[in-house]
């Protein structure tokens, strides 16, 4: 029927006194303008019909996976797939003596190429929006898989479109990028070393979107807010990002504080160095005083009561300090400070648990608190941390014991003040 109509179009063309060339010509332009026509037509009736019918049916369901197939465009651009099939159809009926067809074939294919990489490109990033609302997607983000698979389908698009323009077969095209291999592995090298870490941070569950990180070589510390193929970004604690290549997480040491959130306690874990000259035995007068404190008065009577059987009980001649056994201010001020923290509110006793020693120095003895907050936020936290360290070193006067510290002009111009009085 249609063959039919073209030749009756060819012979009025022709009885108008055209040559056959110029008949030729006028009537393949015809054509082709009917089919353009056609092409858009079938545009407008696949936008206005069929996707607007799809869009008004997502509407009324519940599911919200078909919403995001209309957010990222999938369906619209699909639509834009009818022109270009009507124009492949339709355009070998047309006669081609000065090659417009085969142009039309070749740009034809090429539209057709781009629009189903971006189809492809909107539909991959749909599917990783829907994953985005599943619970699993917190413990195992795929974005890097998802770039994987967009890379692939942008260079295959690559590739055809290369066959296309030169007329040579893709087997062919690929077997040549053999000798470019070296190249390309450069080229992408980042790329493949972050495919290659993606897959060992999802495998191992090292580290998600949302984990607390810190990563001192790449001056990283906060909450990671992305992990992409190439990069990762952590928005740190004074509110700048910092970036870093996602395979630094595989080559490099980095802190994630996920377990200590899911503790329910974060560790204090600070130190004051006593001046060693300070401590000393407990005599009667410090001891009566140290009896006056509620939280150690039972251990100090205790004590007490079994050192002085233990001192009877061996014959310890009590005139020397040093026979025998004896309480020291510096022990006291230990228990104290284990008292004080076990009855404090924000400290989790049921976790580690230390007041220790730890080695002496030319700067003193340091008393470590090795402790864990129920207040794991950072102000919450520096806050409780900072409240113990205050009545720390308020209560060392009441034990007859100094803080080390260095000297100060003060101290200095307080020594010349008293050599010259003297």
């Amino acid at each position: 029927m249609v063959e039919k109509w073209i030749n009756q179009l060819n012979y009025l063309l022709v009885e108008t006194g055209l040559s056959k060339d110029n008949a030729d010509l006028i009537e393949s332009l015809i054509i082709i303008g009917l089919i353009f026509v056609l092409a858009y037509l079938a545009d407008r009736l696949t936008k206005k019909i069929i996707v607007s019918t799809l869009k008004s049916y997502a509407k009324r369901t519940k599911s919200t996976w078909d919403d995001i197939f209309f957010e990222k465009k999938v369906f619209n651009r699909l639509a834009h797939i009818a022109p270009a099939l009507v124009i492949n159809a339709t355009i070998g009926y047309a006669v081609d003596p000065v090659g417009i067809v085969d142009f039309i074939k070749i740009l034809t294919e090429i539209y057709m190429i781009i629009i189903s990489v971006l189809v492809l490109d909107s539909f991959v990033s749909a599917l990783h929006e829907i994953y985005l609302t599943l619970p699993i997607s917190r413990e195992k983000p795929i974005k890097g898989y998802i770039q994987v698979v967009k890379i692939f389908i942008y260079f295959l698009g690559t590739i055809l479109f290369i066959s296309i323009l030169s007329s040579t077969p893709v087997l062919k095209l690929l077997a040549g990028l053999g000798a470019l291999a070296a190249v390309l592995l450069l080229v992408f090298k980042d790329t493949i070393l972050g495919l290659v870490a993606s897959i060992q941070v999802s495998a191992n569950k090292m580290v998600k979107p949302g984990d607390w990180i810190s990563m001192p070589t790449r001056g990283a510390d906060g909450p990671v807010l992305e992990i992409s193929l190439n990069t990762v970004k952590v928005q740190n604690w004074d509110k700048t990002i910092s970036t870093f290549p996602t395979y630094a997480l595989v080559t490099e040491s980095f802190n994630n504080w996920k377990g200590m959130e899911e503790s329910g306690g974060r560790r204090i874990k600070r130190s004051i160095n006593i001046d060693m000259k300070s401590v000393r035995f407990l005599d009667e007068d410090l001891k009566k005083e140290l009896k006056k404190i509620q939280h150690i008065r039972p251990y100090i009577e205790q004590r007490e009561f079994e050192i002085n059987k233990f001192n009877e009980e061996h014959q310890v001649d009590s005139s020397m300090p040093v026979n025998g056994r004896r309480m020291t201010n510096l022990g006291i001020f230990r228990k104290y400070m284990e008292a004080y923290l076990k009855q404090h509110p924000k400290i989790r006793n049921e976790m580690t648990f230390l007041i220790r020693h730890l080695q002496p120095s030319e700067t003193g003895i340091p008393i470590e608190i090795y402790v864990f907050s129920k207040e794991q936020e950072w102000a919450k936290y520096e806050s409780v941390q900072a409240d113990i360290f205050d009545h720390v070193l308020a209560a060392l006067e009441h034990f007859d014991l100094q803080v080390f510290q260095n000297p100060t002009g003060s101290d200095f111009q307080q020594l010349l003040e008293r050599k010259n009085t003297d």
